[in-house]
């Protein structure tokens, strides 16, 4: 009976300095690096035609975009993202649009999508970026040898990502700013490939972002791995006729954040609440072995095994309930 007292006293330390650190950062006058200078995509439209006529159409746009935001950047004196474009802009490489402004957005094809049967779409959490992206090309490139011929990948890096330790990683702001383009996505992949089993494949923050487009998504499956919590109590919040699934790895420090919302006054809530492999949450757990945060698409991991498993449409191996 003592312990209970301590992790009482232990959780409310933790939650005084999520809070803490919510109101502090923000009027610490932490000045925001200068943005990169990018041109305006010229990619046409939304995705309508998955024709491979009409997409090899976007991908040349939109390497060309590219290019045009690597040489800006380059002239911009930035080395960094300018080494980072060249190679996105790779022959090869399949984007469906790109936006270097305010950071960067992109949407990348691993695979072939005109005939894919089985789409996965990856949305990252915070701390990734354009400048970063290599290891989120890895990740999807790695899911994307672990599905069988048929499947497509899609790297959905559709909004200004939040630093990792940040106020914005502490609130939904970011989330529901971007839930709006990743519904506009799938209702494009369902339209283009409407037979196609479509998964969201939602990591960390980006499990956030995962739950704000929930409500009358036509995806199939919404897997919530390494999640903080999504914002609301339980799976039946998310409004959505998906197969909702959970994982966390043994070794995912994710699992000492607290599981809370509080309400900051004239600043945000503050926290996502449940924890989403908890039995209170109602999804289906799933075995995501023993790796760390950023450690499941890792090729031979247990993670990227059942993950793939339930892109397929296939039961994960050991369940866990």
């Amino acid at each position: 009976m003592a312990d209970r007292p301590r992790r009482r006293r232990t959780r409310r330390a933790l939650l005084a300095a999520l809070v803490t650190f919510a109101v502090a950062v923000p009027v610490s006058g932490a000045a925001r690096p200068a943005a990169v200078p990018a041109p305006a995509p010229t990619v046409p439209g939304q995705l309508r035609d998955a024709a491979p006529g009409a997409l090899e159409q976007r991908y040349t746009v939109s390497r060309q975009d590219i290019r045009a935001a690597g040489r800006m950047a380059a002239g911009h004196g930035d080395l960094k993202r300018a080494a980072s474009l060249r190679a996105m802009a790779a022959p090869g490489r399949q984007f469906l649009s790109f936006d270097g402004r305010d950071g960067g957005r992109s949407v990348e094809v691993v695979g072939e999508l005109s005939s894919a049967r089985r789409i996965a779409v990856l949305v990252p959490g915070a701390g990734v970026g354009l400048d970063a992206y290599g290891r989120l090309r890895r990740d999807a490139r790695a899911l994307h040898r672990e599905l069988d011929e048929g499947g497509a990948v899609i790297v959905w890096l559709g909004y200004r990502s939040p630093a990792t330790v940040s106020p914005a990683a502490l609130t939904t702001g970011r989330a529901d700013e971007a839930a709006p383009g990743l519904r506009t996505l799938v209702d494009g992949l369902r339209a283009v490939r409407p037979a196609a089993r479509i998964s969201l494949l939602c990591h960390s923050y980006g499990s956030v972002i995962c739950a704000r487009s929930a409500p009358g998504t036509s995806a199939d499956a919404l897997v919530l791995y390494g999640s903080p919590g999504v914002g609301c109590d339980d799976a039946a919040a998310l409004r959505t006729g998906a197969r909702v699934w959970a994982g966390r790895g043994g070794g995912d420090w994710i699992a000492r954040v607290p599981h809370v919302r509080v309400r900051v006054p004239f600043v945000a809530t503050v926290g996502f609440g449940t924890d989403p492999v908890a039995e209170e949450f109602g999804a289906e757990v799933f075995d995501a072995g023993d790796g760390g945060h950023s450690d499941y698409l890792l090729p031979g991991s247990r993670s990227l095994t059942n993950l793939a498993r339930i892109v397929a449409g296939a039961e994960p191996l050991g369940v866990s309930r």
